[in-house]
């Protein structure tokens, strides 16, 4: 007689994965692509899920998904994805796609949808695995700028199975994008790279979570800091990788550095 393997409640915790609408993620009509949006949407999904029960999923379906306002070229776009519903061996993620315009932050959700993912061990003893009880979402204390999830796929990383500097520097660029612009209301330009310091190298499969807070405010330029750290998918071990230091340059429609009007905010 076998027994099923009893794990602790785990609480539910959202997960969020920011991207920026290109002009190569979008249809003729400037818009972004549908199949691209449901990528991302599922990449959360997947991403969530996996830090709740720390195992392999797969995708089993999705549901409940209509697009109704689009994302546009040049918009940040953010996914925001928290476990639901838990079973033996099912996970069921419910994820929110919004959209939000650099200036004047207009901010519209443009879709939600249903994803049901199956765990798969790989562990000894997987025929008696069964996923944590999904406890209710616990309040985390919001911290000061931008927070945004990813994952190392294999074309991002080199001949070792390590991901390449150059994609983590875009990450933590783009993170130090997010909060620059969010911060002045303004579209913003990378002006040079202070400093960026490797700790240590991050595998595929890893998942990789940037921070990005503004550090010093000039007339029209940000000082912006960002920390990366990766984390083992299935031990959820979490390490600090890169740390590095950009000056964003707020600019007009004119291509010309602009004043910024807001004060630094107090970080309490």
């Amino acid at each position: 007689m076998t027994t099923a393997i009893k794990t602790p409640g785990q609480h539910a915790l959202v997960t969020n994965l920011i991207d920026i609408v290109f002009p190569g993620d979008t249809n003729h009509h400037g818009t972004l692509f549908g199949g691209t949006g449901l990528a991302l949407m599922d990449r959360v999904a997947f991403i969530a899920a996996t830090r709740f029960g720390r195992v392999a999923f797969v995708t089993a379906s999705c549901e409940r998904i209509d697009f109704k306002q689009p994302a546009r070229v040049g918009n940040i776009i953010e996914f925001s994805a928290i476990p639901v519903k838990a079973g033996r061996r099912s996970l069921t993620v419910e994820v929110e796609m919004s959209a939000e315009t650099i200036v004047a932050h207009h901010r519209h959700v443009c879709t939600r949808g249903i994803f049901h993912m199956v765990a798969i061990p790989e562990s000894e003893g997987a025929r008696d695995f069964s996923l944590p009880e999904l406890l209710p979402m616990e309040r985390v204390h919001a911290t000061s700028g931008v927070q945004m999830v990813g994952i190392v796929f294999p074309d991002q990383a080199n001949s070792a199975g390590r991901m390449f500097g150059g994609e983590a520097i875009s990450f933590m660029t783009k993170a130090a994008f997010v909060e620059a612009s969010r911060y002045s209301g303004k579209l913003v330009v990378l002006a040079s790279s202070e400093r960026l310091d490797f700790a240590r190298p991050i595998e595929i499969g890893e998942i990789v979570e940037v921070q990005a807070r503004i550090e010093r405010v000039g007339q029209s330029s940000m000082l912006v800091e960002t920390k990366l750290w990766s984390e083992n998918l299935l031990t959820g071990e979490r390490a600090i990788t890169a740390t590095g230091f950009f000056t964003m340059v707020a600019v007009g429609e004119d291509g010309r550095p602009a004043p910024i009007s807001f004060a630094m905010p107090q970080v309490l």
